[in-house]
């Protein structure tokens, strides 16, 4: 897509076509996802999104205007991953202050609920898809007010003017696209469930509706207006809000206790970043209650020691070093992190150098290690007992923006699903987060950190993500849908770059292999994924190492922002729909620092 106006030239390019055959992406497709240093940069994981974004920047939005803009129409066209029905994480940085945020807006539990929220009266634990597609999997979403808190704080064009692209899409219709199709496909039994989910997704016979369908959404075209004219308030008092918790008491399966007072006390809490060193860059993400931020400097810190840009990219000795350093860092995961308001977790311990160094001494580079334990970082005290549950699915989406005045938003939303619960409200779908907790509260009498507890936030895998170079300014933003797979997806990209010099459409389009301290997964061949890792020869050389390996699509969805000093490169996943979209410098409405109230 072309737009030629004045001085300023638009673009937007789909990594399902440009890296199509990878190894033979041409200068002029790596060109064609690059801006000069003043320009501004979208990576989403849907055309319509990064558009949506684009025309904001354009208008002379900055990069949360463009944040809330794309969300919005995340949420009608990639239901399955993202939505105001869900919550997410978002990592700001200001251009102008030069400071850095994270904004937590986590699912919480009702105040109703108990640690024996999914166990049954016998004492046994539900059945995943059972606890799934019940109401007592659905957390108090916190997109709506994410979008809000960010907005007041940081945002640029007033509040009503960036619902314009979405409710336009909602009013007039969308096409689905092959993924939504597939996704509705895959997902028929579920959303044949719910009524509300029934009729939109699924023709009369019960069939998925098809790639190239015009799909329209009244429903949320209203709760769009509402949340326009009102805010935040909208969603989470009044209508919206009792909707919601009536369709989680009157779930059919199994109901929640969610509430109409549980939405009305839900919070984002703004968190200290966590920042971890690795060579040259301070790599910054989210703090507890996600585990990804110092998931991916934990693997970064251990691995630092290693010389892997002599490894090579996907060898056997790189692989082998990597999961290795998964196996740590999952460990450590599964004994500390949770929800940090009921959890005394040892941030600062699990990134001492000290304590990197004694672990990362556990690596060896011609054996697997088998299932690791946790370590005692220092300050930590060991109330809890080791919980290995990790997200099942990857119903997530991930959002790298950069405006023209050096502002930066990394942003991970989810619905967990595919689908959330499979049940929609008000034109859009509920999450289904609760089933990131532990089932099983305790372990041998001694309680899990990610128990369930009334108003605590479930523990999660996201990883938003921005880089630092040596002189405090932003090299990378790297982020990916994909459940327990994210942390390691989002480390093995960072070496991708650093140490293995990939450009970001390449090192998006690498393939994966990780260990989430149990078997060693390398990603099966999927279209647009290519590189030197050759599963016929890996495969069985980490057998003999003493690798149990499972082949298994990994379908990430990483969205990543390059600054150069030649400008900004873009890459966006071949897995998904992902675009990479820009302009060159000019915007005319570009101006940094000047703000206009909500």
């Amino acid at each position: 897509m072309l737009d030629i106006a004045g001085n300023q030239r638009t673009w937007l390019c789909s990594a399902v076509l440009a890296a199509a055959a990878l190894c033979a992406l041409s200068a002029a497709a790596e060109e064609h996802c690059k801006a000069d240093g003043k320009g501004a940069m979208v990576v989403t994981a849907n055309p319509l999104a990064t558009d949506a974004a684009l025309e904001v920047l354009k208008r002379g939005g900055n990069a949360i205007d463009a944040f809330v803009a794309s969300q919005l129409v995340l949420g009608l066209v990639e239901p399955q991953s993202t939505g105001l029905g869900g919550g997410g994480f978002l990592v700001y940085y200001d251009g102008t202050k030069k400071t850095l945020e994270t904004f937590d807006a986590r699912e919480t539990a009702p105040a109703g609920a108990s640690e024996d929220l999914f166990l049954k009266p016998d004492g046994t634990e539900f059945g995943f898809s059972e606890a799934v597609l019940s109401g007592r999997s659905v957390g108090v979403p916190g997109l709506p007010l994410l979008l809000e808190v960010a907005h007041r704080a940081h945002g640029k064009r007033r509040w009503a003017t960036l619902f314009d692209q979405a409710l336009e899409l909602a009013k007039n219709g969308f096409v689905i696209s092959p993924r939504l199709s597939s996704q509705i496909a895959a997902n028929a039994l579920n959303l044949s469930r719910d009524a509300a989910a029934a009729a939109y997704f699924l023709n009369a016979d019960g069939s998925a509706k098809a790639a190239g369908t015009l799909l329209e959404n009244p429903s949320y075209a209203e709760t769009l207006e509402r949340l326009r004219r009102e805010g935040a308030r909208g969603f989470y008092f009044g209508k919206i809000a009792a909707d919601i918790a009536r369709t989680v008491q009157q779930d059919p399966a199994a109901p929640g206790s969610l509430t109409s007072g549980d939405l009305a006390n839900y919070r984002v809490v703004v968190r200290t970043p966590v920042c971890g060193s690795y060579r040259a860059f301070e790599v910054c993400g989210m703090g507890p209650p996600s585990s990804g931020g110092i998931g991916v400097a934990q693997i970064l810190g251990l691995l630092e020691r290693f010389d892997l840009a002599a490894a090579g990219a996907g060898t056997l000795a790189s692989v082998q070093l990597f999961t290795q350093a998964n196996r740590l860092a999952f460990a450590d995961r599964a004994q500390y992190l949770g929800d940090p308001d009921f959890v005394d977790v040892p941030v600062s311990g699990l990134l001492d150098p000290g304590y990197l160094a004694s672990r990362s001494a556990l690596i060896r580079e011609d054996q697997d290690m088998g299932t690791a334990s946790p370590g005692v970082p220092p300050g930590a005290v060991l109330p809890f007992a080791t919980d290995g549950s990790s997200p099942r699915f990857g119903g997530t989406s991930h959002s790298s923006i950069r405006d023209e005045c050096g502002n930066v938003v990394s942003a991970t939303t989810t619905i967990e699903g595919p689908f959330g619960n499979n049940r929609m409200v008000d034109g859009f779908v509920l999450n289904n987060e609760l089933t990131d907790f532990a089932f099983t509260p305790s372990v041998n009498g001694s309680p899990v950190a990610n128990r369930v507890e009334p108003n605590k936030r479930p523990r999660s895998s996201m990883s938003p993500t921005i880089v630092f170079d040596r002189d405090g300014e932003v090299a990378y933003t790297v982020g990916t849908p994909g459940g327990a797979s994210i942390i390691a997806v989002t480390a093995e990209t960072l070496i991708e770059m650093i140490d293995w010099k990939l450009t970001p459409q390449r090192a998006a389009s690498f393939p994966h292999f990780l260990n989430n301290n149990g078997v060693t997964l390398l990603e099966a061949a999927l279209p647009g994924v290519t590189g030197p890792v050759d599963l016929g020869v890996l495969a069985p050389a980490l057998t003999a190492m003493g690798h149990t390996v499972v082949s298994n699509p990994l379908t990430s969805g990483t969205g990543i922002l390059q600054v150069t000093p030649a400008g900004l490169i873009g890459g966006a996943d071949p897995r998904r729909e992902g675009t990479v979209g820009g302009f060159l410098s000019g915007s005319p409405g570009a101006s940094c620092g000047e703000r206009a109230r909500p």
